[in-house]
């Protein structure tokens, strides 16, 4: 059996993080994934989905997303249910594996252009320690030898050097 879901929408609040008697994380939001086709009416409708994300990635989640925030997620359906008034209740929610942080820092929508499954954040762009360009003249020197992307192996005489010991077969 299958049960896998992937989605991708923008926080409707802040996301809440609670942690359990025995100390893990969880935190929950909810997203609002708009859908592919419009209504009677011409407007475009979404549906919000209550998520759910465990331990290191839901601390993430809770210190990085907020309302308005652009995210993926992937992760699988659960419903659980309860007993309220004599009546059997249904919650359906997604329980998110990894979640994406799919805008860059300080847009419109806050969230961050990284994956934060669990991982710590990655350190910001330049040295945070002072220091100048010391980082930039480092990988330039760890990079030689290597083709950037925005330059044309085969400027030039159109000829590059290959030997046999280069090739696959």
């Amino acid at each position: 059996m299958i049960n896998r879901v992937v989605l991708v929408g923008r926080l409707t609040k802040d996301p809440e993080l609670k942690y359990t008697p025995n100390g893990t994380a969880v935190a929950t939001f909810t997203l609002a994934v708009n859908r592919q086709f419009s209504n009677q009416q011409g407007e475009r409708e979404a549906d919000f989905l209550n998520i759910v994300v465990w331990r290191k990635a839901a601390e993430n989640v809770a210190n990085f997303l907020k309302k308005g925030s652009l995210a993926g997620v992937d992760g699988r359906i659960q419903v659980r249910t309860y007993e309220q008034d004599g009546r059997r209740q249904y919650f359906t929610e997604i329980v998110a594996d990894n979640v994406q942080f799919l805008e860059p820092k300080g847009s419109s929508g806050g969230g961050r252009n990284n994956d934060y499954n669990g991982a710590p954040p990655m350190e910001p762009q330049g040295n945070p320690y002072g220091g100048g360009n010391q980082n930039q003249r480092q990988n330039q020197n760890t990079n030689k030898g290597y083709t950037r992307m925005d330059e044309d192996p085969f400027a030039g005489n159109g000829q590059i050097d290959i030997s046999d010991d280069d090739l696959p077969f």
